[in-house]
């Protein structure tokens, strides 16, 4: 399994166990997840996959690093 595979395997866990909540707050909790917990390097990495495609990956991940770009901007 790549790196690449590995990254969104784990945001996907982390996107279901914040499923259960209000959207926002879902995407919220994946974003602050995603900041706090994930070096540069692997946001750095989940972002250029986005930017392949986001097709295959979970919508509250892509909405929640986009969230953190905002932040970041």
């Amino acid at each position: 399994m790549s790196e690449d595979n590995d990254l969104e395997r784990m945001a996907k866990q982390i996107a279901d166990f914040f499923r259960v909540y209000p959207h926002d707050e879902a995407v919220a909790g994946v974003a602050g997840h995603i900041r706090d917990f994930w070096t540069p390097r692997m946001r750095e990495q989940l972002a250029a996959r986005v930017a392949e495609g986001p097709d295959g990956l979970d919508p509250l991940v892509i909405e929640a690093l986009g969230r953190l770009q905002a932040e970041a901007a």
